[in-house]
């Protein structure tokens, strides 16, 4: 292979790399801080379902009380 082709390919890397590192700076935004409350509010209400199921369950003698 031609020495400027690796030279340009090993350049392009490191480029995406750095470019990938750049891209995830550690401070949390509006919408990150937004995004992470409505995940948190997705999480809680699953728990709730799954923890009224079982209580459902548990009320009628189910053999199997998971959800």
């Amino acid at each position: 292979m031609n020495p400027i082709k690796i030279l340009c390919t090993k350049t392009a890397i490191l480029a995406v790399m750095l470019f990938a590192i750049a891209a995830c700076d550690s401070n949390d935004g509006p919408l990150e801080k937004a995004g992470q409350s409505i995940d948190q509010t997705a999480t809680d209400m699953g728990n709730k379902i799954e923890d009224a199921c079982e209580e459902i369950k548990k009320g009628v003698n189910a053999q199997d009380s998971n959800c």
